[in-house]
């Protein structure tokens, strides 16, 4: 059986490392699309367009102003002269938000009355929004704190002391970049892995594998330890990338990381190998492997936190191995995570790893009778 099972495995590894094509698709892509997601997937707000409506023309209205020409975040600012230009503004979202200063703002300041601006939001981009309502909030409060009398400030000024666990200068390369190593290993994984008993039928050295003295699960395992090998492969490379060229540091344990990719590739395999049992054709691999990825990219927390979604679709992210290694990974990079809290994460993706593998496995025989 061992003879057997080696004689499959290399001749695996040859079909792909013989193909030029084959060895090009797993190195240059997995490294663009790192460079891609790195720069492309965040949620960092920076320059900013925004509008002004300065109807005051006191000092205060003019200092206020000037904060925003301080601010890194607001690239281009553009004075607006009366209310009826603020709707074109937005509508035609040459800014994010417009500021409108009252004309009794510098004089309510100076009798030491509350005195009010008005921010009008661009609600289509709702996150970006968000986002610049807090740029926005600490730019008046500061300008606030700056207005306030000395003697008043010492007696009753509150100082926040502000300070960021894990990623002291908010580097959201730090936060996706780990997540990626996850998304991109899963893709690479579910495509070899599909692909490969796929285009075994279509070239027809697929039968020459059902009339040898092979078994089914020897055929499987056949096309799964190659795959994870190659998959480890791959997340090496994305680990490096993430390391030296994107300095994101690693905090954790080595080996408890490669624990979690090991496991997390099987239950990507089983996934795999279910769909490449369903699938006679590369072109229904291909598209049953993105049908999966992107529900998995989604629910897996990669982007949006599993927390806010509807607690229905919270359960099905259970069933997800992506939710759980993305976990790990994110944590062992930055919080050193111990043993104890990495098993947590692991042994659900063994579940899911055991329970995709078997129904693979039947699967796989009810075909071949």
């Amino acid at each position: 059986m061992l003879i057997r099972l080696k004689a499959l495995i290399y001749k695996e590894f040859l079909a792909v490392w013989r193909d030029k094509k084959s060895r090009f698709f797993l190195i240059i892509p997995p490294m663009i699309q790192l460079f891609i997601f790195a720069f492309a997937a965040t949620l960092d707000v920076k320059h900013v367009s925004i509008g002004i409506l300065n109807r005051d023309s006191g000092e205060k209205g003019f200092k206020l102003t000037e904060a925003f020409y301080h601010s890194k975040t607001f690239e281009k600012i553009t004075h607006l002269k009366n209310m009826e230009e603020v709707a074109p503004f937005l509508n035609n979202q040459k800014g994010v938000f417009v500021l409108s200063i009252d004309e009794q703002f510098s004089r309510d300041l100076d009798c030491g009355k509350r005195a009010k601006v008005q921010c009008i939001l661009d609600g289509r981009k709702s996150n970006t929004a968000q986002i610049v309502l807090g740029y926005l909030s600490t730019i008046i409060q500061h300008f606030a704190s700056e207005l306030q009398p000395k003697n008043l400030a010492k007696e009753n000024h509150l100082e926040l002391a502000i300070r960021h666990w894990y990623n002291p200068n908010l580097l959201y390369s730090w936060f996706t970049v780990p997540g990626l190593i996850g998304i991109l290993t899963m893709l690479e994984a579910l495509v070899i892995v599909a692909l490969s008993v796929a285009r075994e039928r279509e070239l027809g050295t697929f039968d020459q594998l059902l009339v040898s003295p092979l078994e089914s699960t020897e055929i499987l395992f056949g096309k799964t330890l190659p795959a994870i090998a190659i998959a480890l492969a791959e997340g090496t490379i994305l680990l490096l990338g993430a390391l030296f060229i994107f300095k994101v540091p690693f905090t954790g344990s080595y080996f408890l990381l490669y624990l979690s990719m090991l496991v997390y590739i099987g239950a990507v395999i089983g996934f795999g190998l279910f769909l490449s049992a369903l699938c006679y054709t590369q072109q229904q691999a291909v598209l049953g492997t993105f049908i999966f990825m992107a529900p998995a990219i989604l629910l897996s927390g990669f982007a949006t936190p599993i927390e806010n979604m509807p607690e229905w679709l919270q359960w099905v992210t259970y069933a997800n191995p992506a939710r759980y290694f993305l976990k790990s990974c994110r944590a062992l990079f930055l919080k050193a995570t111990p043993w104890e809290i990495v098993w947590q994460q692991i042994w659900p993706m063994m579940v899911i790893a055991c329970c995709m593998l078997t129904a693979a496995t039947v699967l796989f025989r009810k075909k071949l009778q």
